[in-house]
This record gives C-alpha cells, structure tokens and sequence, in this order.
C-alpha cells in the first residue's frame, strides 16, 4: 500500500498543474461543504449555550416558544414553590418570572430594521444564569427606564450600544451596562426589569419562569409533577434541550440548501477529475503496458491510478477545510424561524465536520478516477507498448 500511494504521489508531482487545478476544484467543493456544516453547528452551538443542563424552563402548553407564551402570576407562584428548586445562601429560591417581546431595531452596518428580542427578567436571573457576566457599565437599577444590552445586540443595532437610547414601548430606554454569556443567545438579547417591561407593552402575564434544579436527577419528578396539575397548563423542559428546539427550523434549511449546493459543486469537481485522470491514463499508456509487463495485476493498475485520484482528492479536501477554518473569525447573524428574533452567531468547527469533509472529499476522488481506472486496467500490453504515450 505504501509503495501504490508512493507511486501515485510521484506521478501527481510530475504533473503539477493538472494535478493542481483538479485538487483546487475538490477544494473548493469541500470549502462549501464545511462552511455549511459550520455553520449549521455555528448556530446549533449557540442556541445550546444558551440554555443549562442545572436549569429547567416551564412555558404555556402548545406554545413552543416564549414568545407565544403566557403565564399568570397565579401559576408563576404555584411552581415557584416546587420543593425541586434549588435554594440561595439567603434560602431565596433560584427562580426567575421573565417576558420575552420583539422589537423592531434598524442595523448598524445597512440601517435595514429587524427584530430584537427584549427579556424583563429579575435580579435573580443572574443567579439562574452564572454564566452572563456585566463587562461595561453596570446594572440596571429596578423601576428606572435602563437597560443591559448582549455584546452582539450592541455591536449590531443602532440605539443598542452603552450610554445609547433605545425607543420601544412608549418610552426611551437607556442602555447602562454590556453584558456577555459565553457567545450564547442571551448576547443577542436586551435585558431590563421585569416590572417596567411589563408595564411599558400593557403585559399583565409573563412568558417563561427558569428556575435551577437542587439535582439534575430531580427533573422528571418536577415535569411530572407540574404537568399534571389540574391548577396548570404548562410545558416543563430542560434548559438546554428547550434552546437547542429553537435552532431546529433554521438548521435544518441551512443543511437541505447547503447539501443541495455541496452536490451540485461536487458533480463539477468529480467530472474535473475524471478529465484529468483520462488525460493521464492517455499519456501513460506505454508505461501503464511496461507495469503489466513486468507483472503487475489488472487490480494494481486499477487501484493504482484509484489511489491517485483518491490523493489529490483528499489533497484537495485537506486545503478545503484549512480555508474554511479561518470562517470561525468571521460573525454572522440570521431570524431564528422558531422565534422571528435576530440571533448572532460564529462558524463553529468540530472533528465531526472535519471527518465527514475528508470523506466527502475521498468519495469524489473515487468517483472521479475510477473510470479512468478500469480503463487504465483494461489496455492489452502490447497495445500499449505499441502506443505513443
């Protein structure tokens, strides 16, 4: 194996430019590839983060998402005192009553408007989610127009960033404080009190109540235990799993429209290799009759000028997923069609995505060469002693 692929490697580099051009067109193909992968996985990751294995999310039943629901006070107090929820060092429970509504936000790059999501959550919701950290500014003070704004919604929306005002619900708001959550969905999220959201969108429900779990073992317990209330009407989810639901719409297009295009791509570079293993095959034809000459099997010629395809193929996949790492520098934004809000997110690679690329990669260069192949295995040797090539 080591003396076929080493044979197929000199042959490659004698012939540099066809070889080049043909690994640049699997390149290609493969850039296209991971880029869609990452992409899709970009945005899965992030909606992921958003949510915490310790934390669990209860909406209105059939709702699917916070936004389209709503919950009573009166509920928000029953499950507030579910004995499965963790306590503070104060023995306040680790409980949060919160809204989510849209905005419509002009950007700052192309003034063209989209929709901001805007949380009221409580002073306890940072308790609930460690993870979002004040990195300017500060917090907003409760019953006051101010608000914090995610990193992302800062850098991409007009009124978003800090000492900026924002005008929605009848009122301007004030932006105090940036706030980071490990490059999750809260970044592309304004966060004010809970109460003056409220009462600034005429709201007398709320959309969602997260609360964090004593044990992680206790969720089936709780869900069982609220869902079949007859005091209730409400659906109780993991954090996490509830966050990843909300990538699903969007990531599946990605990856349908993305496969779609890898094929459409593929079935140029595979036609571009075939060329040019032809061309090979031409201009070898008398050394492909002194190999046979001195012994070598139809099979070896075949999985020889395979193997050489296979090469530049994986040659060509390799320089495809080194271009498309540099894609995770670069930020993107799209509507999440769970939610119709505006999400920011990153290309995100994974040894997933680089496995399946490699193996795309190979399954072109064994669809490319092995034509050309059979038909480098198939000359009679003294047919091909007698040609020119």
């Amino acid at each position: 194996m080591h003396l076929l692929f080493g044979y197929s490697y000199k042959n490659i580099i004698a012939r540099k430019l066809t070889s080049l051009f043909s690994m640049l067109g699997v390149a290609l193909v493969v850039f296209v590839f991971a880029a869609v992968l990452m992409l899709s996985h970009g945005l899965e990751q992030t909606l992921v983060d958003t949510g915490s294995d310790d934390n669990v999310i209860v909406i209105r039943r059939a709702s699917q998402t916070e936004v389209q629901s709503i919950l009573p006070r009166d509920i928000a107090n029953i499950v507030k005192a579910d004995p499965a929820i963790a306590h503070d060092t104060a023995g306040a429970p680790i409980f949060t009553n919160e809204i989510l509504v849209l905005i419509n936000q002009p950007k700052r790059n192309s003034n063209e408007p989209s929709n901001v999501p805007v949380r009221g959550v409580t002073p306890m919701s940072l308790k609930v989610r460690p993870t979002v950290n004040i990195v300017e500014g500060r917090m907003w003070h409760e019953g006051t127009s101010e608000i914090i704004a995610g990193a992302k919604v800062a850098k991409t929306f007009q009124g978003c960033g800090l000492g900026e005002t924002v005008r929605f619900g009848m009122r301007d708001w004030t932006v105090v404080g940036i706030f980071e959550a490990e490059g999750s969905g809260f970044e592309s999220e304004l966060w004010g009190d809970v109460n003056q959201l409220m009462d600034a969108f005429g709201r007398p429900v709320f959309s969602s109540l997260t609360m964090q779990l004593k044990a992680p073992g206790d969720f089936e317990a709780m869900k069982a235990r609220l869902e079949q209330d007859p005091r209730l009407t409400v659906e109780v989810h993991r954090e996490k799993e509830y966050y990843a639901e909300q990538a699903r719409i969007t990531t599946t297009f990605i990856n349908i429209l993305g496969t779609v295009i890898s094929i459409v791509f593929s079935l140029g570079a595979i036609v571009g290799a075939m060329i040019t293993m032809y061309t090979t095959v031409a201009h070898r034809t008398r050394e492909i009759g002194t190999l046979r000459a001195l012994g070598f099997t139809r099979s070896t010629v075949l999985l020889t000028f395979l193997a050489e395809s296979v090469l530049m193929s994986f040659t060509g996949g390799v320089i495809g997923i080194f271009l498309a790492s540099f894609l995770r520098f670069f930020e993107v934004s799209t509507t999440n069609w769970d939610t119709f809000a505006e999400l920011a997110f990153s290309f995100e690679v994974s040894p997933s995505i680089i496995i399946g690329s490699l193996i795309f990669a190979v399954v072109m260069g064994i669809a490319g060469g092995f034509l050309p192949a059979v038909q480098a295995s198939r000359l009679r040797i003294v047919d091909a002693l007698r040609a020119k090539g």
